[in-house]
C-alpha cells in the first residue's frame, strides 16, 4: 500500500478521467480505499424518496470520491507537482519537487 501524499486543504488537479483538468480542494481524504472528495469535481444526480432531511425527495446532487491516483497537487503558482519529503529541524515535511519550496 502506497503512502497518500494528498492531504485535507490541498489544491489538486485532476490529471485523468472524465473530470481531467479540473482543479479543487481536497475536502475528505479516505485513507482505506485510496480516495478523496475534492470540490466540484465527480458530481452526480441522486434521485432520493421523502425522508425527514428532504420531506419533498426530488433529485439531490453528490460529489463521489475520486482515486488518489487521478489527482496531482499544485504549486501555489498553480503548476502540478510531485510530492517529496525533507526533514528541516528535526520535523518532517513536505516538499515540492519541481519548485523544491516546501509545502
Amino acid at each position: 500500500m502506497n503512502k497518500i501524499k494528498i492531504r485535507k486543504g490541498d489544491q489538486v488537479l485532476v490529471i485523468a478521467g472524465e473530470n481531467k483538468g479540473t482543479k479543487g480542494a481536497v475536502l475528505k481524504v479516505l485513507y482505506n480505499s485510496n480516495k478523496a472528495l475534492v470540490e466540484g469535481v465527480n458530481t452526480v444526480k441522486r434521485h432520493t424518496k421523502p425522508n425527514s432531511e428532504n420531506p419533498k425527495g426530488g433529485i439531490i446532487e453528490k460529489q463521489l470520491p475520486i482515486d488518489i491516483s487521478n489527482l496531482s497537487l499544485m504549486t501555489k503558482d498553480g503548476e502540478k507537482t510531485r510530492i517529496g519529503f525533507k526533514t528541516e529541524d528535526g520535523k518532517k515535511v513536505r516538499i515540492s519537487k519541481k519548485s523544491k519550496e516546501t509545502i
